[in-house]
């Protein structure tokens, strides 16, 4: 098994910062999308504590749902306007729109406006937050100019995104404890104001592929939706994800609740206890890396839903400022053990051809699932109390689990796992890292090819089409006949080509009777340049041939 070196990591992630801020137009994206993930995270504790202190946690549900519904509606539309515009453009759009919805609430909370105006223009800007990250995802390729930079790009918003989830309550929580929710609106506006004044400089290239009609969004739900309903094995694990989300919408609106009415501390307790959640989730990803492989995941996820439910039930018996905060980072730790999980068994179980569409139409049921729990807490709070509520959301994932009964086990029992193909991909240094369900994914996507003595599997010249590594035997690599090296089990080859987008460099020839597995060239390219760890190790590796090449 790999192990990562923690300056060696360290070392990357300063590579990367050097690396996008060198790009003038990375670096305003970049520092846009830090102000709108900030103000995101920001924003929404706010404006739950605002509804909290209006009608306790009822007024806080009917706040969170207000908002949440409309955004669920809107996001598929709007997804699609990247796409179709540039997408540079559809951003700075986005930008503005945000910030001028949220000054219209920091206007509304700070004037004493009435509530019903407030949570209408909350959803605003809500359903304008959805247009941020697909405008996102179509500009950055286009804006890299190697794919060092697109992999620097992916390593620098992915740290800005934890970091949101974890810092930006917190942030939140002081600004309400100096001031109020309509003073983090404020400063959330501005901030974001100041994402679209770095935007606007960078429009993006035309839209790729304009006015060519895609499938309907109606067709393609459907689709998945029917998936379900002939996958019992998939669908149970979907359903137990949705609970997980439930669970999380009910956590969102508890904690105003928690902070103010049952530990008797400021508005910006509340931003705290979210932010002692994303602590506990973000310590616990590491530990996510032990599931890669294993034929089993049932057992480490009821791991998950234990310490889940644990945490809530001493949570409930014993509420204090310090044990909220060591708890709450408990049950996040127990929720992400939980949800890698599940999610990497939805991979194993769900057919090859609707992995795609499964997590589309789970993102689509997240939203309905935030808005169910944000009900579900206020329905537990007015019947039994804040302990009540407390134990009913640390009931939720484990209730679901015992409802699936041997069925989880029988899924986890029959699912396929190709251990060999990800034994053999983690001996590759781009690959060791990768997260359980992308290094499965990937092992299920590889092709196996016998190649006798002799056999040319890449001829200089030729266009790329495949990345290969080898499982045994030995290959020959050859440049104008001339031998340059000889690759051996758990080596690959026939990267260049692929990243950097031009012909076969060197000739690979097998050497006696040799065993690989080809990947194809876009599943290839794709693992490299979304995920940083295997974007960088490619990069050096790519880097180190050419020299010698």
């Amino acid at each position: 098994m790999a192990v990562l070196d923690p300056r060696a990591v360290l070392g990357r992630v300063v590579r990367a910062l050097r690396t996008v801020f060198g790009n003038a137009q990375l670096r305003r994206i970049e520092l846009a999308y830090a102000a709108f993930t900030s103000a995101e995270w920001g924003v929404w504790i706010a404006v739950l504590v605002y509804a909290y202190g209006r009608g306790g946690t009822t007024e806080a549900a009917i706040a969170a749902v207000v908002q949440l519904v409309p955004a669920a509606v809107v996001a598929p539309a709007v997804a699609t306007l990247g796409d179709r515009r540039r997408s540079g453009r559809v951003l700075f759009a986005g930008y503005v729109a945000q910030a001028a919805a949220y000054a219209a609430v920091a206007a509304l909370l700070l004037g004493g406006g009435p509530a019903a105006l407030v949570y209408a223009t909350a959803a605003v800007a809500t359903c304008a937050v959805t247009i941020t990250r697909p405008a996102m995802s179509a500009l950055v390729p286009t804006l890299a100019r190697t794919p060092d930079e697109l992999t620097a790009t992916n390593v620098v918003s992915s740290w800005i995104e934890s970091l949101s989830v974890l810092v930006a309550p917190a942030v939140a929580g002081v600004l309400m404890t100096i001031g109020s929710p309509g003073l983090v609106f404020a400063v959330m506006s501005a901030a974001v104001a100041g994402g679209a004044y770095l935007s606007f400089a960078v429009p993006g290239p035309p839209p790729a592929g304009a006015g060519r009609p895609g499938e309907p969004l109606l067709a393609a739900s459907l689709r998945a939706a029917r998936v379900l309903r002939d996958e019992r094995p998939a669908r149970l694990l979907v359903i137990l994800l949705c609970t997980d989300f439930v669970a999380l919408g009910a956590l969102d609106v508890l904690y105003p609740q928690l902070a103010i009415g049952t530990l008797g501390l400021g508005d910006g307790w509340a931003g705290y206890l979210n932010a002692a959640f994303g602590a506990g989730a973000t310590a616990a990803v590491v530990v996510t890396a032990a599931l890669v492989g294993r034929r089993r995941l049932v057992p480490p996820m009821l791991a998950g839903m234990a310490l889940y439910l644990v945490a809530f039930v001493l949570l409930a018996a014993f509420p204090t400022p310090a044990s909220a905060l060591l708890l709450l980072a408990l049950a996040g730790a127990g929720r992400v053990v939980l949800d890698v999980s599940a999610r990497t068994l939805v991979q194993r179980v769900a057919p090859a051809d609707t992995v795609a569409r499964m997590f589309g139409l789970l993102e689509g049921i997240a939203m309905a699932g935030l808005a169910v729990g944000s009900v579900l807490v206020a329905a537990l709070v007015a019947a039994g109390g804040v302990r009540v509520a407390i134990v009913g959301i640390g009931l939720l994932l484990p209730l679901a689990g015992l409802a699936a009964g041997r069925d989880l086990f029988s899924i986890d029992r029959h699912a396929t796992v190709p251990v060999v193909e990800i034994g053999l991909l983690r001996s590759l240094p781009m690959f060791a890292a990768l997260d359980p369900a992308t290094l499965e994914a990937l092992a299920r996507s590889l092709t196996p090819l016998d190649a006798s003595d002799g056999t040319v599997v890449i001829r200089e010249g030729d266009a790329g089409d495949s990345f290969y590594v080898i499982a045994s035997g030995a290959i020959r690599v050859e440049q104008r006949k001339k031998t340059i090296g000889l690759l051996g089990r758990g080596d690959g080859f026939g990267e260049i080509a692929l990243l950097r987008d031009v012909p076969r460099t060197a000739s690979c020839v097998a050497t006696g009777q040799t065993l690989l597995y080809a990947l194809d060239k876009d599943t290839f390219v794709t693992a490299v340049t979304l995920h940083p760890a295997a974007g960088a190790e490619a990069e050096r590796l790519v880097t180190a041939r050419e020299a010698v090449t």
